[in-house]
């Protein structure tokens, strides 16, 4: 019988998370107070986070212990399934052995409950009882609500407008779990009024989204805010998925020669790639690990490696990462989660290292990969995947060429059940592929913040 789904018991679901700057030959530059320009300490992030995620974000401990009020919601889903693409195997004619690590069996369809679930816990163990975020194409904002209703939090979201507008199922679904949702640009906000003021048809983009959930988390004091990606402690969560894909692997006695993965903020990168970034630094395997993110938002493959704000409107700390400044407004793509201006700041050194590469693609080579995906796998993925699947693709022909049978693997961080309307749009003709522009980047990098070297 040929195996197509590695599985964990319940009972060797990981209980610690990964951090990876423990292991890191150079530590990160730190990040800076905008008033400053001196290193942030715990007392300028307490007004948005609790004290236990504060810790995490600096930790230089290997491993975080996870609670076990938080290890009882994750085996809701957890461990999830590794499937062995074979059928895609199959119709490409490839040697290449294809490993998918599926996330969208998760309560909000996607791996942004892996960080959810904890911020919510250590929210609500410090008295909390409200917390605002952002969300792109609304994976977040689910993960955010639903892990807010497991313990009792109220939770408010503002959406990008570009992805609100495409994405109507997400504001039911949110809903649903009891969580409030805003368009961003919003009236709400006075971040969102500058916006309205100078484009009243503004798409909207993270850093924006982000300006507005931070302006009103800090002018409550019983409200936190909490982040989906970019961050230490948001990435140190997501490694659930890579101590799973370990352990999953080794069962097939297999270790992969490629790890590849959908890059926008960085999270479910991070999440499976991290601690195999570690077995990498300790030469126990040496797999190539790709980033890959859209043309039309290329942080890493067209960025600048420099200090900017988190969010449009400069409220957040200063971070070095790769950036397309924080003015960059990304063209309205079907990708919403990977439209975010700037790379988490550990993935962005981690680059700089040259621990890891990175590729673009454009929508509809990904569209393309992600239909051929359903048609063989029966999973339509999200649209953020589908970005790591058309470079497994792009890598399965190449080893057709060559005869190597590389092992290959992926994170299917989410299904697409909620972005049809970007396959109809697809199947129709009606997509078009957006890249930008030398002159588009010049005028975004143009404005970003003087920091000394």
């Amino acid at each position: 019988m040929t195996t197509t789904k590695i599985m964990l018991d319940e009972g060797e679901l990981p209980r610690r998370w990964y951090n990876l700057m423990a292991d890191l030959p150079a530590p990160p530059p730190p990040v800076l107070h905008p008033g400053t320009l001196e290193p942030v300490g715990p007392q300028d992030l307490a007004p948005l986070f609790p004290m236990a995620l504060i810790e995490q974000e600096v930790t230089q401990e290997r491993y975080v212990d996870i609670p076990d009020e938080v290890l009882e919601v994750y085996r809701l889903w957890r461990p999830s399934p590794l499937y062995r693409a074979h059928r895609l195997e199959k119709a490409l004619g490839t040697p290449a052995r294809i490993f998918y690590k599926y996330e969208g069996v998760s309560p909000a369809g996607s791996h942004k409950p892996n960080t959810a679930v904890p911020q919510a816990y250590y929210n609500a163990a410090a008295g909390v009882r409200r917390l605002t975020t952002e969300t792109g194409a609304g994976q977040w904002g689910t993960a955010l609500a639903f892990a807010g209703a497991q313990f009792g939090l109220d939770v408010e979201i503002w959406q990008v407008r570009a992805s609100y507008d495409q994405k109507p199922y997400r504001k039911m679904m949110i809903e649903t779990f009891g969580g409030t949702i805003h368009p961003s640009p919003s009236d709400r906000t006075e971040a969102g009024r500058r916006v309205l003021a100078a484009d009243p048809d503004s798409p909207g983009s993270l850093g924006i989204a982000i300006s507005e959930a931070v302006e009103v988390a800090a002018g409550r004091a019983d409200t936190n805010y909490a982040l989906g990606s970019v961050l230490n402690h948001v990435l140190l969560h997501q490694t659930i998925i890579g101590e799973e894909a370990l352990l999953q692997l080794a069962k097939a006695g297999l270790t992969p020669d490629l790890i590849v993965g959908c890059t926008g903020g960085g999270s479910n990168f991070a999440g499976l790639a991290f601690p195999f970034l570690r077995e990498k630094l300790a030469g126990t395997m040496a797999p190539v690990v790709r980033a890959v993110e859209p043309a039309a938002c290329p942080s890493l493959t067209k960025g600048v490696y420099a200090y900017d704000f988190g969010d449009t409107a400069g409220m957040t700390p200063l971070m070095k990462m790769h950036t397309l400044g924080h003015d960059f407004i990304p063209d309205p793509i079907h990708a919403g989660g990977l439209r975010y201006h700037g790379m988490a700041p550990l993935i962005s050194h981690v680059y700089e290292l040259g621990l890891i590469e990175a590729v673009a693609k454009t929508q509809q080579e990904c569209f393309e990969a992600g239909v051929r995906f359903a048609r063989t796998e029966g999973i339509i993925p999200a649209p953020e995947p589908t970005h790591a699947l058309a470079a497994c693709i792009e890598e399965a022909l190449r080893c057709k060429e060559t005869g190597e049978p590389k092992v290959i693997l992926t994170a299917l961080c989410g299904h697409g059940h909620l972005d049809l309307p970007a396959y109809g749009r697809f199947l129709a003709g009606e997509m078009q592929d957006r890249e930008l522009s030398a002159e588009a980047l010049a005028a975004a990098t143009a404005t970003l913040p003087r920091v000394p070297a």
